[in-house]
């Protein structure tokens, strides 16, 4: 029972928790032996008193119960109890000790402290946990040992121990991290734990995985040290720790790649609930994916990236030899780290596209996924790819018939999907046959509609499949990026007129529903054709006086594109200005230019907005608008802006880019830009940043 349990300050659990019969079940129930209930009891605690990380009066409040059960023999599962109390430690210690948190109900907390001091108290259970005879035992308590134990020489003598007494390579690569994570919160460790590392990666009787952990972690407590011969040396021994793995054919079956087991299997994608919205589903499968580690020597890898940071070079020679790598799980687990370098880092990354398309491989469904996935993510980057997953595309048809869009085998299904909204991102008409399955069978169709708006030139085709989908569209809330909004962003995006009456109707059929946010996307779509619209204006005019703003604003902007009349529109965009959709009435007034000169004064006055992305958009009406004269204080305000906040880099530069010689005070701030490793512009998306870069160049070249 839990009030039997010795050593356990019962009064600051009841006064944290309530009283004695108000302790909670799970927490009472993590001690189970019932696999499930003590499984579920430990998410419990997870959810309630450790939500996210955080760390509560409750959870402080827990610690010498978690901490006796993490003693007791007799506890199931005490790796897991082990495993909380190191991640509440770790939580706590990432707070400022001298910052005021709040609880939820707006008490003032000092948990964190308090955490932090009974961990380092009780530090001697993880001394006494790391060699006890359970090794998934020993494995949750290494980490202990670099947090909370405040004796460096007793904590460097014992991990010293540890790595002579493990045998099992994943304890083993712990101690070493272990070791660091000492090295870099101990000071008076520092040196003989650099010391200590650097005889490990020295020493060629070593095994290449220690040397390899030794020689990351070295570089890790010590960047600044980094020599030329590092990343060559750890290119080496990564070369003489991976071995082939013997591969099984299509179909996902286990595999155990020669650095660890790879957990590949066709099981982890399992088909959806049919309950689920399929986009949502959708999501969480990624999310789990996306958590996946194949190889051992992963963590260690990434940790290796995060030291070398802006070295793009460095980064991506060793990145060729994790995709080259004759292991499949290293090479899979190299495909994100690819991905994560090419989306936020410039520079020439031809090569490790190439690479990640030659894991398209027609028998190894599981890795061609993600790599097709990878590929999709890179927008016009994947350009060097492309013929890979036509290539791929076209074998996986052929192997498996038309219809292996549909197909129920789950692996195969996801690759071939993937490579097929890969290949239509870069607008490939190969792609096509697969959409068109997808849309006549009713077949993941919601895939198709994100990217069919990039096939423009088959039109022709797609366009009447997505207008009748429009027609029996559910207007009522969707998921972000579904439903009727998102038929309506594919439909404009092709650029046909000839979808003007299917769009006005779903602008008449989301306002009968009063779902305005759909509608006013409908009137975007409108807009977007102009003057090709005008049949649409008798639906639209009376959308100009509509109650909600943002329905009001899009059928006053969508006037102006489809009769041009500023007399009609002007006033109302006026006044939109002091709506809350003032940046899309700016925006609005701009596209009118001169004739929208009335609107001058007010705009000036939003040059002076506590918000920057007032000032942004004001700015570039203001020049639209007024021109020259108004050119100081435009460039004024946009580099301001910029400065102040990244994410408006896109809008700044598309308007500099419309000022010609005015914009000259700009160019020290543009060459700056271009002289940055990191990407930038809004999102810190690879679209966006590469749009930026172009639009730089094209400033720059203009003043060349």
């Amino acid at each position: 029972m839990i009030n039997e349990l010795d050593g356990v300050d019962w009064a600051s659990m009841h006064h944290a928790y309530g009283p004695a019969d108000e302790v909670p079940v799970w927490l009472r129930q993590m001690g189970s032996t019932d696999p499930e209930v003590r499984d579920k009891a430990l998410g419990d605690f997870y959810s309630a008193a450790h939500h996210q990380g955080d760390v509560y009066p409750c959870t402080v409040a827990s610690l010498p119960f978690l901490f006796h059960m993490a003693e007791d023999p007799a506890t199931p599962d005490r790796a897991s109890i082990i495993e909380l109390l190191v991640s509440i430690g770790r939580e706590s210690m990432d707070c400022d000790a001298e910052a005021v948190y709040f609880t939820p109900d707006g008490t003032e907390s000092t948990a964190h402290v308090d955490g932090v001091a009974l961990m380092r108290r009780s530090a001697d259970v993880f001394v006494r946990r790391v060699a006890d005879p359970e090794p998934s035992v020993r494995r949750a308590a290494i980490g202990g040992l670099g947090l909370f134990l405040d004796d460096g020489d007793r904590a460097v003598e014992i991990l010293c121990g540890r790595l002579s007494a493990e045998d099992g390579m994943v304890e083993r690569l712990l101690v070493v991290r272990t070791m660091a994570d000492l090295a870099l919160r101990l000071p008076a460790a520092h040196a003989s734990a650099i010391a200590w590392l650097g005889t490990l990666a020295d020493d060629p009787k070593t095994s290449p995985d220690i040397r390899l952990a030794a020689l990351v972690h070295r570089a890790r407590c010590a960047p600044q040290d980094i020599e030329d011969d590092v990343v060559p040396t750890a290119i080496e021994l990564l070369r003489r720790l991976t071995t082939p793995a013997p591969e099984s054919g299509p179909g996902g079956e286990e595999r155990r790649s020669g650095s660890g087991e790879c957990a590949c299997t066709a099981a982890a994608e399992s088909p959806a609930d049919q309950n689920v919205p399929p986009q949502v589903a959708h999501a969480f499968e990624a999310l789990e994916r996306h958590n996946r580690v194949h190889a051992p020597t992963t963590s260690l890898l990434r940790t290796f990236h995060e030291v070398l940071d802006s070295d793009v070079p460095e980064r991506t020679a060793l990145l060729t030899e994790q995709l080259r790598s004759p292991d499949r799980a290293t090479r899979y687990d190299a495909i994100a780290m690819a991905q994560d370098l090419i989306g936020s880092r410039r520079g020439d990354h031809f090569e490790l596209v190439v690479l990640i398309a030659h894991c398209l491989l027609p028998d190894d469904p599981y890795t061609a996924a993600v790599a097709a996935e990878s590929l999709g993510s890179l927008a016009s980057l994947a350009q060097p790819a492309r013929e890979a997953l036509a290539a791929y595309v076209a074998g996986q048809r052929a192997a498996h018939g038309s219809d292996v869009w549909a197909t129920p085998k789950p692996l195969l299904r996801r690759a071939h999907q993937e490579a097929v909204l890969a290949l239509a991102r870069l607008g490939d008409l190969r792609a096509l046959p697969d959409l068109l399955t997808a849309l006549d069978r009713d077949v993941d169709a919601w895939r198709v509609v994100q990217v069919a708006g990039g096939l423009r030139p088959a039109a022709g085709e797609l366009l009447p499949r997505l207008t009748r989908r429009l027609a029996g569209a559910d207007f009522s809330p969707q998921w972000p990026g579904t439903g009727a909004g998102a038929l309506v962003s594919a439909l404009a995006e092709l650029r046909d007129p000839a979808a003007v009456p299917a769009v006005t109707d779903a602008v008449t059929t989301a306002v009968r529903h009063e779902e305005w946010r759909t509608a006013a996307s409908a009137l975007g779509a409108l807009a977007s054709f102009g003057r090709a619209a005008a049949s649409a204006s008798d639906v639209i005019r009376p959308l100009a006086e509509a109650e909600d703003v943002g329905l009001r604003m899009a059928a006053t902007a969508a006037l102006w594109d489809l009769e041009g009349d500023p007399e009609t529109v002007v006033p109302r965009l006026h006044d939109l200005l002091d709506s809350h959709c003032r940046h899309e009435a700016a925006d609005a007034l701009g596209r009118i230019g001169p004739p929208a000169e009335t609107v001058l004064p007010r705009l000036r006055q939003m040059l002076t907005a506590g918000y920057e992305w007032t000032r942004v958009h004001a700015a570039a009406a203001l020049w639209d608008i007024g021109g020259e004269a108004e050119a100081p204080a435009v460039v004024e305000t946009l580099l301001g802006a910029w400065e102040s906040n990244g994410a408006t880099s896109n809008h700044v530069l598309a308007c500099l880019g419309r000022m010609g010689p005015a914009a000259a005070p700009a160019l020290p701030r543009i060459r700056t830009e271009l002289a940055l490793s990191r990407r930038s512009g809004r999102f810190g998306s690879i679209a966006n940043d590469e749009d930026l870069q172009c639009a730089c160049r094209a400033i720059v070249a203009r003043f060349a």
